[in-house]
């Protein structure tokens, strides 16, 4: 399982994960989500630095992906709801004090 450490937060894993929850048709999700390509230029990051961050939430249960080439990435909100909340991955999506929430949203 994945280790968390509040001094030693993987940014990077809540970036992604981030972006993924917050992901909308808007932003250019299709209906199946999100390539881990498209995803790693919205979020400025490696591509397989977003691959391995990818596959973390996915073991976590918290991202489903779809196809083999390319594959789609979506948040599945209801099984995050569902977390236990000492999860550690569960803690760092829930850790909203410097989360730039304007980025995510258009008022």
């Amino acid at each position: 399982m994945y280790d968390y450490m509040p001094e030693n937060e993987d940014k990077e894993l809540r970036t992604v994960g981030l972006e993924l929850m917050f992901m909308t048709p808007e932003k250019g999700s299709k209906e199946e989500g999100v390539t881990a390509v498209e995803l790693a230029k919205m979020v400025e990051l490696p591509l397989e630095t977003v691959k391995k961050k990818l596959n973390i939430l996915k073991d976590a249960g918290i991202v489903t992906v779809k196809g083999i080439n390319p594959k789609y990435w979506k948040f599945d909100n209801y099984n995050f709801q569902r977390m236990d909340e000492h999860d550690e991955v569960f803690k760092l999506l829930c850790s909203f004090d410097d989360v730039d929430f304007d980025k995510y949203f258009q008022y």
